[in-house]
Parts: structure tokens; sequence; C-alpha cells
């Protein structure tokens, strides 16, 4: 794919290091594009990475995943989403887990994952660990990715009720991450209400967003603190940038005790989409365009064959015309310049700073590291 300067939708994202004075091991990117000089269909990639280590391994870990991920998404000519997806976070997984072997200070770094693809109006997304992903719609809000965490499972099979688990000693008990020795299985379900669901969550891939949704992207920072009840009511109160700012407010507001980050996108009430052009339906034209200049050609020598060459064997001449053959020039040949597509590097998001030893207390706020993402639209 390749870079452009401009998301197609409105997005925002900041992370926070939260009130309690840690050092900040979430990491995440956002970054926009098109498929392809031929294929101007918009594509946004955004990704978010809650890193588990001791000293800075966790920062460590967050940063390979938001990088190795966004890069092999970007690498993609976006014909096979869900492989592109697949392989970038066994990529991922595999670097994490050789940069734990080969630096001993790194030994045992991990990292949650949340990514979510945009292609013109599709959603694609993929997560492991507890980072989750939320998509508002008109009076819904839904949780679309599941945990991996153990309190989950324990839901699933009755053990617990969802009204246990935030006191739960196991709540952050992680099931599935990046960095482990095992390969990497990211989880593709897309959980939909029964009356929008296509069939099994899987098989929602590649579901439409239609204007007035909004997609958030978080770590556990958020969630553990913040209910969904109060996500929904801030995302439907503000506008994105105030919305997102006031949630952060209102974690650190309640203890603050991990990091905090967010990714906002929003589709506006009048958004028109590029929808992304069937791959078949080009395979097609190309067939078509094929046969016709076969056709052509063919009829070309026919017609040199049993025309032309009877024409020149007995030629007619109009008494007192002269034979000749002129042949037409022009000198202004059409030119079609082709003016090179802005571009621009796609950029993860900044790593984390660690916090100095002489870190303000929990009395002095640690202010939150805001990045609005520019936009060819403007915000509501």
């Amino acid at each position: 794919m390749i870079p452009v300067d401009n998301a197609h939708l409105p997005v925002f994202a900041a992370t926070d290091p939260g009130a309690s004075g840690k050092n900040n091991e979430d990491n995440y990117a956002v970054s926009a594009y098109i498929v392809s000089d031929s294929d101007p269909t918009p594509s946004i990639v955004a990704v978010v990475a809650d890193g588990v280590g001791g000293h800075q391994a966790g920062e460590v870990a967050s940063s390979i995943a938001v990088e190795v991920i966004s890069q092999l998404i970007a690498e993609s000519d976006a014909a096979h989403p869900l492989a592109t997806l697949e392989g970038a976070f066994h990529r991922a997984n595999q670097a994490i887990y050789s940069q734990a072997t080969i630096n001993p200070s790194n030994a045992g770094m991990s990292t949650t994952a949340a990514c979510v693809w945009i292609l013109g109006d599709q959603l694609y997304m993929a997560s492991m660990g507890d980072s989750r992903i939320y998509l508002k719609r008109g009076d819904e809000f839904i949780q679309l990715s599941t945990d991996h965490t153990w309190v989950q499972e324990a839901i699933e099979s009755g053990v617990l009720t969802r009204d246990q688990v935030r006191s739960h000693p196991n709540a952050h008990l992680i099931r599935r991450y990046l960095g482990s020795k095992q390969p990497a299985i990211p989880d593709f379900r897309i959980n939909l209400p029964p009356d929008d669901s296509i069939g099994d969550a899987a098989s929602n891939q590649g579901m439409n967003i239609v204007a007035g949704d909004y997609l958030l992207l978080c770590s556990d920072g958020l969630t553990d603190l913040v209910s969904d009840d109060e996500i929904q009511s801030a995302l439907g109160r503000s506008p994105l940038e105030e919305a997102l700012d006031n949630l952060i407010k209102l974690a650190n507001a309640r203890g603050g005790h991990d990091n905090i980050t967010v990714i906002g996108i929003q589709v506006p009430d009048d958004k028109l989409f590029v929808a992304a052009p069937k791959k078949r339906n080009r395979f097609i034209v190309m067939l078509v365009i094929f046969s016709i200049l076969v056709l052509a050609l063919l009829g070309a020598w026919i017609y040199r064959m049993y025309f032309w060459e009877s024409e020149s064997i007995n030629p007619t001449v109009a008494p007192g015309a002269t034979m000749g053959i002129s042949v037409p020039t022009t000198t202004d040949p059409m030119v079609s310049p082709t003016l090179p597509l802005p571009t621009s590097e796609s950029t993860p998001g900044d790593s984390p700073t660690p916090i100095p030893s002489n870190a303000p207390s929990e009395d002095t706020p640690i202010p939150a590291t805001y990045t609005p993402w520019p936009t060819s639209t403007s915000s509501p």
C-alpha cells in the first residue's frame, strides 16, 4: 500500500502513563494509506499494544509489536486482509521472542495487541490479550474483541459472573500474548449481536462500518476503571478528541494504576466511502480488454491477408492520376504526465519515555500525550 498524509476518517489517539508514576509500557500506531496507484481505496491501520515485563522490557515488547504489525500490513497489497493480519501477528510474536532470548534484560517480555484495519468501508481486526476493540453504533455499544484472560474463560464456563470479575485476583492473567515460544494465535472473531451477525463471529470480518459509527481501541488501563456504559456516554456526548481526553482523566481520577492508551476512529454522518474493488471484477475487466485486443489483431491480420494484398496486386489508377503514398504525420504527440503521489512514512506511536526517579508524586498528575491524526475532513 502507499502511505498518505491524511486519513479518510477522523482519528485521534492518546497515551498516558497513569497516576501511579509507573513507566509507560503501552505503545500505539495509526497509519493511513491508499491501496495502490491504480486502486485509490483509502485505508487506516490502528494498533494498540500493552507490554508486560520487568525493567523496561514491556515497553520494548509493545514497541516491537506495533512496528512489525504496522509494517507488514503496509507492505501488503490488501488482497487478503486476514492472511496479512495473521502473518503480521506471527512475525511480531517471533520478533519479540527472539529479542527476549538475545538480550537477558528482556527475558520473559510479552505484550497484548489489538489491531483494526479499515479498507474503504470494510472492517478487519485481530487481537491477542485484553486490549479491547469497541464499536459504538447508534444506541448500541459492543465489545467486538474477546478478552484472552483466565477470568473470561471462567465466565464462559459459568465459574464466575461478570460482577465477580473486577475484584478477582486472576483478573489480569493473560492466556494469549505476543512473545511466546509457541506460534501466535490471533483472534479473528468480531462479536456482534445475533441480529447483526452474518454467522459465526469470524464470518463478520469485512463487515461494513456506517455513518455515525465510532471505533475505540484501548488498553486495560482504561477498562479496569471506566465502565462500558461510561465509555459509551462519553463518546456520544462530546467531540472525539474531547471524549477521549475525558475518559483518560476519569481513569486517572479513580487511581490511574496502569498506563492508559486510546485510539478513536469516527465515521461522520455525511461520509462517503470509496469501496474497495472486487478482485474478481478487476480480472473480468482485464480479460475483456485482452479479448478485444486479440480480436482487433486478428481482424487486422485477416484484412492484410485477403484485402490489402489483393489491392496491391491489381491496383486501379484513374487516367492521369499519379500513384503515391501519403504518410500522415503528427507533431504534437499526446503525453499524459503522471504526478507522483505524495507519500509519508508510516510512523508507529512514539516510544514511551520512562518515568525518571524523581517523578512527581501522585498529587502532581502527569499530563497525557495527545496525538491528533490529520484527516482529509473536519471533525464534526
